[in-house]
C-alpha cells in the first residue's frame, strides 16, 4: 500500500473507557453530567431538564361520587334533603308575605304605590335578596340551594347528581314549596287568600299559555346558562348566588306579566296546592326543565363536560359536598 492509514476508533460502548459520570441533580435548575469520553479529556456535557413535578393543590376532589342505594343516601345525606325541604319552604314563605305587602287591598304599601311595575320592581328585589341569602346561608352551602327540580334535574344530566340525590332533592324541593304556602296561610289568611294576591300562584298571563311557555323557556335557559358559567369560572364562581339573585330581580320586575314568573316546577306546585289553582300547569312542568337541560347541551357542546366542576352554586366553603367528595362529602 501506498500509505499507512491509521483509523482512531472510539468505542463508545466500552465502559472501561468512561473515566468518570458524575451525576450533578439541582431541584432549582438543570442536571449536568460531565462525561470523559477519550484519551485527550474532551467531555460531553449532558443537559436535562428538571423532571421534579411540584403537585399544585385542587380546590375540590376529584373522584366520581359512589352510587348509593336509596336507603343508603337517605342514611348518609338527609341532612341535605332536609335543608332543601327548609330553604324552598323559606323562599315560599317569603314570597308570600312579599306578595300580600305589595299586593293585597289591606296593605298600606299597595296604597302608597300605585305604579305595578314600581311593585313588581319591589318584589323582584325583595325575592332576589332572598335568593342570595339563601344561596349564602350556611344550609345553602352544604346542600347547594338547588330549591329547584329543573336545576337538580339538569345536574343529574351532567352526571353531578346520583340518582337517589335527585330523586330526595326533587321530592323535598316539592314538599318545602308545600309546606311553606301552608305555614304562611295559618298566619296571614286572609291577605294571602284575597284575589289579588291568591297564594301568589303563578299562572299564565293575558297573551295566554304558548306565551307564557315561550317566557318561561327564556328566563329558565338564561338562568341554567348564568349558573354553569360563574358556578365553573375560576375567579367568578364565588359569585354565582349574586347574579342569580339579580336575575330573580329582573325576570319578576320584566316577565312576570307573562306567565308569573316561576322558573320553577316545585314553586308553582306549592302556590297551587293551596289556592286549587293548576291554570297551565302543563307549563310549568315542561318549560323549565326542557330550557335548563338545553342550556346544559349547549354548554356541554361549548365547553365540554370537563369544565363542569360540581353542582352546588356556592362550593367555596367549609361544608361538606356530597356531589363531588370535598371536605368529607364520601365519608360514611
Amino acid at each position: 500500500m501506498a500509505g499507512l492509514v491509521l483509523v482512531r476508533t472510539i468505542h463508545f460502548s466500552t465502559i472501561d473507557r468512561i473515566a468518570r459520570i458524575e451525576a450533578v441533580t439541582s431541584l432549582e435548575g438543570w442536571n449536568h453530567i460531565p462525561q470523559t469520553m477519550n484519551d485527550r479529556g474532551q467531555n460531553l456535557m449532558v443537559e436535562t431538564p428538571n423532571l421534579a413535578i411540584k403537585e399544585m393543590p385542587s380546590p375540590m376532589p376529584t373522584c366520581e361520587a359512589p352510587e348509593l342505594g336509596a336507603l343508603s343516601s337517605l342514611r348518609h345525606h338527609w341532612p341535605e334533603y332536609l335543608m332543601e325541604v327548609g330553604l324552598l319552604g323559606i323562599f315560599m314563605v317569603s314570597a308570600c308575605l312579599f306578595g300580600a305587602l305589595y299586593e293585597s287591598p289591606h296593605s298600606l304599601v299597595r296604597h302608597a304605590l300605585a305604579s305595578q311595575l314600581l311593585r313588581r320592581l319591589l318584589m323582584g328585589l325583595s325575592m332576589g335578596l332572598t335568593a342570595i341569602a339563601i344561596i349564602y346561608s350556611p344550609w345553602g352551602k352544604q346542600s347547594g340551594a338547588h330549591i329547584n327540580p329543573s336545576v337538580t334535574l339538569t345536574f343529574f344530566r351532567l352526571g353531578k347528581v346520583k340518582s337517589s340525590d335527585a330523586f330526595f332533592y326533587i321530592a323535598s324541593q316539592f314538599l318545602g314549596a308545600a309546606l311553606g304556602v301552608v305555614l304562611v296561610a295559618r298566619f296571614v289568611g286572609k291577605e294571602l287568600a284575597d284575589p289579588a294576591v291568591r297564594y301568589v300562584v303563578t299562572v299564565p298571563g293575558k297573551h295566554g299559555a304558548w306565551a307564557a311557555l315561550v317566557a318561561e323557556f327564556i328566563i329558565a335557559f338564561g338562568m341554567m346558562s348564568a349558573i354553569l358559567y360563574f358556578s365553573n369560572h375560576h375567579r367568578l364562581d364565588r359569585y354565582t348566588g349574586l347574579f342569580a339573585g339579580l336575575l330573580v330581580a329582573t325576570y319578576i320586575t320584566i316577565e312576570a306579566p307573562f306567565s308569573g314568573m316561576s322558573m320553577n316546577p316545585a314553586r308553582t306546585f306549592g302556590s297551587g296546592l293551596s289556592a286549587d289553582v293548576w291554570s297551565g300547569l302543563w307549563v310549568y312542568l315542561t318549560a323549565p326543565p326542557l330550557a335548563m337541560l338545553t342550556a346544559a347541551e349547549f354548554y356541554l357542546w361549548r365547553k365540554g363536560r370537563i369544565s363542569v366542576k360540581c353542582c352546588k352554586l356556592h362550593h367555596d366553603n367549609e361544608k361538606r359536598c356530597i356531589f363531588c367528595g370535598a371536605n368529607g362529602g364520601f365519608a360514611s
